[in-house]
């Protein structure tokens, strides 16, 4: 992982190294300037990978052969033999734990050690946190907007950036809070949930009863095997009279795939009922496939629509599959789950929202791993301070000014649990405390001082990684996943919504404030 690396971060090391200054004590932070789609809030990922990949941090000798290669000629060959040295053993890094909910200008991961190789890493770990922690936040804002009861499955992997970019799709949208994913590979890989239904190349590739080979089931309770296409056929004729409808009208090709499908799956079938006409031909289909399974023993697992209106569709399956379940004596028929897919996105979410919809579940790709409304989540890692001084970006755009020195970030929250206000400090400060007046001043309004009383103060980051190795016991995905969900519960409403949200105030104490005022005015 070594050479994931922009040729610029090579030739500032060899600059560094020309003058000597290699090995000088730097220090480094990550941080975001806005917040993604609109809202105040992000949710860091990517660390644990970011940690193991720290921990591999060393040039091989094909590297440093082919770096050979892409420098100018003219650098030295002691610099490639200092390269094959290298290795992470002297960094330090602290991070807000993966899944914590961060803001704009609030590092969430910081970086110390000798000035060449704070430098080195600094591509490598932005690769690995900027996407990681747009796609959590982006499947983090879906779930929002489902409630907490709706399934959500992550199915973007034809939709995605490539192999990789569906990977890490998979895996963040499970920490944003989504259920499963349809990417059978990234199960495989981080232990998330597989789930998928059927494709409507399967229901289109039946044209008769005739085909459905074998055609019998089993009992659930014993006894000898059913002929589960006469049995269906039977009871299409029964669901067809209840709900008013001419048997005919359904298509048999379809009737064909579901009994298919029944056979194949008893204990899981479901239904996908948009290939045809859902109300004429899908739901009958469906409900008379069930209702033989039901027959039989088994249940019926779920049905899926792809197409049209979707709440709308939602509502009126819903009402048969309650008039059936309520006329054919199966009482758990009314509560089958009904799950939807066809491009869906934060506005369609909205839509079932405001219109009310009978959805369980819901299946989202392209909108969630391409966040197509913000590609991109523009993390940046800015040097903030050499040999012990504190380097300071100076810019008219107050937003990409940098702020100078070491820090600590504290989280300040209020007597409901919300967090109210992120402070830096300068390490050698001491800690606020909870209850204790703080005089700061908000990033955004410097030129006047705010008094804030914290009912907790919690500092915001853990130390990770030292002397070359993870020196914190990392949690597992579904760990991470578990605390993304608590912190976004802990948001007041206010910053927490996702359409014109009430900014979330960061804040330097008056010490941080009168360094940044000093290396302005020397700046100058």
């Amino acid at each position: 992982m070594s050479p994931l690396a922009d040729l610029y971060q090579l030739s500032m090391a060899y600059g560094h190294w020309r003058c000597g200054r290699h090995r000088s004590p730097a220090a480094a932070e990550l941080f975001f300037r806005r917040g993604p789609f609109g809202g105040s809030f992000a949710l860091s990922a990517g660390l644990a990978e970011a940690l193991r990949c720290l921990r591999a941090f060393r040039f091989s000798n094909a590297d440093v052969a082919y770096l050979r290669s892409v420098l100018p000629s003219t650098t030295e060959d002691a610099f490639f033999e200092y390269l094959s040295t290298l290795d992470a053993s002297e960094v330090t890094v602290s991070a807000a734990p993966e899944g914590s909910v961060v803001f704009p200008r609030v590092p969430f991961l910081q970086v110390k050690g000798p000035l060449l190789v704070v430098q080195l890493l600094e591509t490598m770990l932005l690769c690995l946190v900027n996407y990681a922690s747009l796609v959590a936040t982006n499947a983090a804002r879906f779930r929002l907007l489902a409630g907490p009861d709706v399934k959500l499955m992550e199915m973007g992997l034809r939709r995605a950036q490539g192999p990789d970019g569906a990977l890490s799709a998979s895996k963040y949208s499970y920490v944003g809070g989504f259920d499963s994913t349809s990417n059978v590979l990234a199960g495989k890989l981080y232990g998330i949930p597989v789930r998928g239904t059927v494709a409507h190349s399967f229901i289109m590739s039946f044209t008769s009863l005739e085909e459905v080979q074998p055609r019998e089931v089993l009992p659930l309770a014993g006894g000898e095997p059913v002929d589960l296409v006469a049995l269906a056929v039977s009871w299409l004729q029964r669901v067809c009279e209840l709900l008013q409808t001419p048997p005919e009208r359904a298509h048999r090709g379809e009737l064909a795939a579901f009994v298919s499908y029944a056979v194949t799956f008893p204990r899981n079938f479901q239904g996908l009922l948009d290939t045809y006409c859902v109300r004429r031909s899908g739901l009958p289909n469906f409900c008379a496939v069930a209702l033989a399974l039901h027959q039989l023993g088994y249940r019926a697992i779920g049905v899926r629509l792809d197409s049209g209106d979707l709440a709308k569709q939602s509502k009126e399956i819903r009402r048969v599959l309650r008039i059936c379940g309520a006329h054919f004596q199966a009482p758990w028929f009314e509560s089958i789950p009904i799950a939807v897919s066809n491009d869906i996105s934060e506005q369609s979410l909205e839509e079932f929202n405001r219109e009310g919809s009978e959805i369980d579940m819901i299946g989202i790709g392209t909108n969630l791993v391409t966040c197509p409304l913000q590609p991109s989540l523009g993390c940046v890692y800015k040097l903030v301070e050499v040999n012990g001084s504190p380097c300071l970006k100076l810019t008219e755009d107050e937003e990409k000014m940098t702020i100078p020195g070491a820090k600590m970030i504290y989280r300040l929250s209020d007597a409901a649990g919300h967090p109210f206000m992120d402070l830096m400090a300068l390490e050698e400060e001491p800690s606020p405390r909870a209850g204790q007046e703080l005089a700061v001043r908000v990033l955004g309004q410097l030129g006047e001082t705010s008094k804030v009383v914290p009912t907790t103060v919690e500092p915001l980051h853990r130390t990770y990684f030292r002397d070359g190795q993870v020196c914190e016991p990392l949690p597992s995905l579904t760990e991470v996943r578990t605390h993304a969900q608590l912190s976004l519960s802990l948001l007041n409403p206010a910053h927490r919504r996702l359409h014109d949200p009430q900014p979330y105030p960061v804040a330097v104490t008056e010490r941080l404030h009168q360094l940044l005022t000093t290396l302005q005015q020397a700046s100058q």
